[in-house]
């Protein structure tokens, strides 16, 4: 993976152009605060969400919240010629799917590239940073553990999951990390 296009190394994240892609997770609700966390820092943000992700939370509150479209599909109508996946990957200088579930992990590992999250992930040439955040039994299966070997091994950065009370009311791992530790990873990126 390339590094950021800024020259400069930086732990604030004035200036950046992050792309917040959100899943299908119940944690999805924490990609608002998320992407307000980001604009409060400075950092122009985009959110690519999958139709799932739109399940758990509108596309209207991160609109609100970053003050951008958000793209939630390849086939929406677009002011260019340039394909929005590929217009994206070019300007961003990272990338933060906060939640990523099990699915857009195997999809990553495995070279899917089915809608407009996927898409972008198979585009980009700066850093990526996952938030993981599903059960227990998910996260510690072979099939995601060899997934996120696979993407550790191409250099994608991952943070979390932590361990807590999950969405079925168990408590293991498998739980999005807090706001405060991607932002904290997130600015790791630009060091």
């Amino acid at each position: 993976m390339k590094t950021t296009k800024r020259t400069k190394s930086r732990s604030d994240l004035d200036g950046a152009d992050i792309i917040l892609g959100v899943t299908g997770s119940i944690a999805a609700y924490k990609g608002v605060a998320l992407a307000r966390e980001f604009v409060s820092a400075g950092a122009s943000v985009t959110v690519v969400m999958t139709e799932n992700a739109g399940r758990f939370v509108t596309p209207l509150s991160f609109q609100t919240v970053t003050r951008s479209a958000v793209i939630t599909s390849l086939w929406a109508a677009v002011d260019s010629y340039d394909a929005e996946h590929v217009a994206l990957a070019k300007k961003a200088d990272c990338v933060v799917v906060a939640p990523a579930t099990a699915n857009i992990i195997a999809k990553m590992a495995c070279g899917i590239a089915d809608d407009a999250l996927s898409c972008l992930l198979m585009t980009v040439k700066c850093p990526v940073l996952l938030a993981p955040a599903m059960n227990t039994g998910m996260f510690l299966s072979p099939a995601v553990q060899r997934n996120i070997k696979t993407l550790l091994d191409s250099g994608v950065n991952f943070v979390g999951p932590a361990e807590g009370r999950l969405a079925d009311g168990s408590v293991g791992v498998g739980r999005m990390s807090d706001v405060v530790e991607i932002v904290a990873a997130t600015r790791r990126l630009f060091q």
